[in-house]
């Protein structure tokens, strides 16, 4: 069969095709052909041969991926014959050999979730299904732990990532008013895309935002790759601070977002104590109905206080952490700013994954939310390794 390995660590291109004997099911088990395999950042940290946690290094030569979809072909001793030929999605597990870069793939069957159907009765799409059961897995506990309401102001940096998509929808429908970061105009309009239904009347209102024609806009985007971009991240806000981030970023980015929450940092998007410099272009700002942007414009539409405000943080994409963070000596930062971790040295234990799996699967299923994945051929893996690392992907990363 067809299998992605690599004998060696180092760049995408250490990413080979090559044939393998085919895998065997043994008790508990079933074999799935599989048509789809999830892409994660974490891949490429082990491909790079970066130890450390999340996950160790393999042995090598070894194929990676942790999550696939496709359909039952054999089923081992012990496994309910009814699944051959039913169209499934896994998670492997937290393994850097999980074996999920091939076209078979031996799978636990506790860890099978048949993939739903549809309000419309066609299934849900199997790259779809994989960025429910790992991205969308870790969005739902992640929104679990943020606990958006209207009466929030949420920054969200990443927002075209897989997980950034789904915080954007979900704080959306959740009525809050969303500041989402990310990387250059063809990432703004994809974002504007995932407006509710209820939203669609919005238009245009510059580069960087868009307001509805009846009052303030819920949602506001922001190029980060604008030098100037905390200045129109800070004339959204028009004064105030925003109550939630939610940070998978770290590093100057998420510290810079983090900052938009703290009443005493300046303009720069530096930690308390920072130099204010920066003016927004007036396209950028999202506007009331008397032209300006009001505390109460910011608040809900209910009238609730707003949140006190948080950081949620759930990883450092850009290889350092958010210097809000305990890790990173937050105390010597002394900010009032609340820290909730999803993902770190301070989080929780994860609970059980799969009631996660199966929210995140229902929501896609129901149209809940929008699923964005950015698909590469399965024999072009180094490709989706190197636009991965480039930021150059948009949504969940999927071989098909």
């Amino acid at each position: 069969m067809d299998a992605i390995r690599h004998h060696s660590f180092g760049p995408p291109e250490v990413l080979t095709l090559e044939q393998v004997p085919d895998p065997v099911p043994g008790p508990g088990h079933v074999l799935v052909d599989a048509v789809a395999h999830g892409v994660h950042l974490v891949d490429t940290t082990v491909r790079r041969g970066e130890s450390g946690p999340p996950l160790p290094l393999p042995s090598l030569p070894t194929v990676p991926g942790r999550e696939i979809a496709g359909t039952v072909a054999v089923v081992g001793a012990g496994v309910d014959a009814s699944w051959i030929g039913r169209s499934v999605a896994a998670h492997l597990g937290a393994v850097p050999d999980g074996g999920g870069y091939a076209r078979r793939v031996v799978v636990g069957a506790d860890k099978l979730h048949a993939i739903p159907d549809r309000a419309t009765g066609a299934p849900l799409d199997p790259a779809d299904a994989i960025a429910m059961i790992g991205t969308g897995r870790m969005a739902v506990y992640t929104l679990d732990i943020a606990a958006v309401t209207a009466a929030d102001v949420v920054v969200v940096t990443a927002a075209a990532g897989g997980l950034g998509t789904l915080f954007v929808q979900e704080a959306l429908s959740a009525g809050a008013r969303v500041v989402a970061l990310a990387g250059g105009e063809a990432k703004l309009e994809l974002l504007r895309e995932l407006l509710p239904d209820a939203l669609r009347d919005t238009r245009t209102d510059g580069a960087a935002g868009t307001r509805s024609d009846a009052g303030p806009s819920h949602l506001t985007l922001v190029d980060y790759t604008d030098p100037e971009w905390v200045g129109s991240a800070r004339a959204a806000l028009a004064g105030s601070p925003a109550t939630l981030v939610l940070d998978g970023v770290g590093g100057d980015l998420g510290t810079a977002a983090t900052a938009l929450l703290d009443r005493r940092s300046g303009t720069t998007g530096e930690p308390a104590g920072g130099t204010a410099q920066g003016d927004t272009a007036p396209g950028d700002t999202p506007l009331s109905s008397s032209g300006n942007v009001s505390d109460r414009d910011l608040g809900s539409g209910d009238g609730t206080a707003p949140a006190t405000p948080r950081l949620v943080t759930y990883g450092w994409a850009s290889g350092a952490p958010n210097r809000y963070t305990s890790w990173a000596g937050a105390d010597r930062i002394g900010s009032t700013v609340e820290v909730r971790y999803a993902v770190g040295p301070d989080a929780p234990p994860m609970p059980d994954q799969r009631p996660y799996q199966e929210r995140a699967l229902a929501r896609a299923a129901s149209g809940r939310w929008r699923v964005v994945t950015h698909r590469v051929p399965f024999a072009d893996a180094a490709r989706a390794h190197r636009e991965l690392e480039e930021r150059r992907t948009t949504g969940k990363v999927v071989l098909v």
